[in-house]
Formats: C-alpha cells, structure tokens, sequence
C-alpha cells in the first residue's frame, strides 16, 4: 500500500514497457515491510535532464534507476560519481543526498558477471566479445575487465563509443589487450549482446550465430522476452546462455545497499518476483 510515508525509487527510461524491475523490486519490499516503491518513469531523451533537476526537488524521493538511453547521459548530470561508473562511462542507479545533489554509481557489469560466475563460467583469461558500447556494454565490458578477461573485443555501430570504451579500458588495465570494429564471434569464450537488437521483432540478430564457438557463454541484456532469438539460436548450437533477467536480478542486491535497503540474494528475489513477458 503506498501511503504519505513511502519512499520513491524512479526508475527512468524510455520506452517503459519493458521494464523488469518494478516486479522485482516491489514484491520484495512488501514482503520485507519496506515502505517504498519503484515507480517506472518514461522520460525522452530531450526531457531528461530537466526531468532530474524537477525529481531532485521531490522530498520524498530516494533515488533513481537509470535504463537505456540515459546511462551515458547521467555521467555528465549527476554531482558526484563512482570510480566505477567513470570507468564504464555510464550510470544506472542515482542515489538523492539529503542536500539535493546527485550521486551516481553503476551496477550493470557487477550483475552480468556475478551471474556468469554463478553459472561456473571461468572469467579469468577468457577471450571475450561485447556487442554494444553504450551504457550497458561499457559497464560489462570494465567488470570483466575487472575480472581479469584477457581480451575483450568492443563493437558498436557508433565507432567512436567503441574506441572511447576502448582507451578508457586501456587506461585503467594496461595488460588486457582490446581490440574494435569486428563483431565476428568465432573465437571468444563469452559473447555478450549489450545492443537493443531483440527488443522488436523481426530485429536482425547482433552476430553472425554460425561463427560461435558451441562451447562458448552467449549471454543478453535484452529482457524483452526470456529467450530472446540469439539465445535460441545459441542454445540450438549447445552453447550456455545467460538470460537479460539474470543481470537485473544479481545487480538489486547491489541497489539495494546503495539506497540503504538492506541486501538480499538473486534465490531470494527470484522467489518473490512477478515477471511477466
């Protein structure tokens, strides 16, 4: 029940229809008694930074999640930034401080590799390939990085993002060898899907399926559908999928804390949520 007491959590993006978090989120905070609230906010990219200056003002807000196509641009509008999120270039979670100012972190690339790990999937010294250098990619691709990957190879159809997200991880991780321009898959370990594509259908696939190794990880960030058409297509060539959800529901227990929530595991969000596709 949303009383004068609850808490806000916006969560901002466009399109809304997609959105996840709104069932994960809510369920849980019922169950735990929390009085708070994520409430899913379309806002155009025009209408963006003016829509934060108007949020920072509203008494009751705790915060904000951050989805596409804000990520990048939350970087240059929040007061104060994570290490983390300036080396992915990118926010997804605002956290509003009690003077009225803007911190922003990043959780997208914690949550994606927290969910190859738990799968088994061995990190250290893979050869891996990101589809997609906005703010979803750029976050993946500096977790794994972190993780100690030995080479990521970036592609976006926007070079210039590829190779900013290049130089940047370059920058932080001198021995890691990066590489641009090719979304050949043939050869990588784990193949990772950070564009859009898989959101509409009859979207064209974002790799060439016929080119992954069978042994490879393919995972998504797309949570359109469970399996999207890549990860049918993986799944066909035997290869281990990692589902858009399963990022979304390891990074909440990192959200969580951010906004002074408690913590939780991704067993026991998975047991409350209410998603539907």
């Amino acid at each position: 029940m949303i009383s004068g007491t609850t808490q806000l959590i916006a969560h901002l993006g466009y399109p809304t229809e997609s959105f996840k978090a709104p069932m994960i989120y809510n369920p849980w905070f019922e169950k735990r008694g929390i009085d708070a609230v994520v409430v899913p906010m379309g806002v155009k990219p025009g209408d963006y930074a003016g829509t934060l200056a108007a949020l920072a003002r509203v008494t009751n807000l705790k915060g904000a999640l951050v989805t596409m196509p804000h990520k990048v641009t939350t970087l240059s509008l929040a007061d104060e930034i994570t290490p983390t999120a300036r080396i992915a270039g990118a926010c997804n979670a605002l956290l509003l401080r009690p003077d009225g100012t803007w911190l922003g972190d990043q959780f997208d690339g914690a949550g994606f590799v927290r969910g190859l790990l738990r799968k088994g999937r061995t990190l250290r010294g893979a050869r891996v390939i990101v589809s997609g250098a906005g703010g979803v990619g750029s976050a993946i691709a500096a977790s794994l990085a972190a993780e100690g990957v030995a080479h990521i190879s970036m592609f976006d159809t926007c070079a210039a993002s590829a190779e900013g997200l290049a130089e940047r991880l370059r920058a932080h991780y001198p021995q890691l060898v990066v590489q641009t321009s090719s979304n050949d898959p043939a050869g990588f370990d784990v193949v990772v899907n950070a564009t859009p594509l898989g959101m509409k259908e009859g979207d064209p696939l974002p790799f060439d399926v016929t080119r992954i190794d069978p042994a490879a990880m393919v995972g998504e960030v797309v949570m359109k559908t469970e399996y999207t058409p890549l990860l049918q297509a993986a799944l066909a060539k035997g290869c281990g999928v990692q589902v858009g959800t399963d990022m979304l529901f390891e990074m909440i227990p990192a959200y969580l804390e951010f906004f002074g929530y408690g913590t939780a595991t991704a067993d026991e969000l998975r047991a409350v949520a209410q998603i539907k596709y």
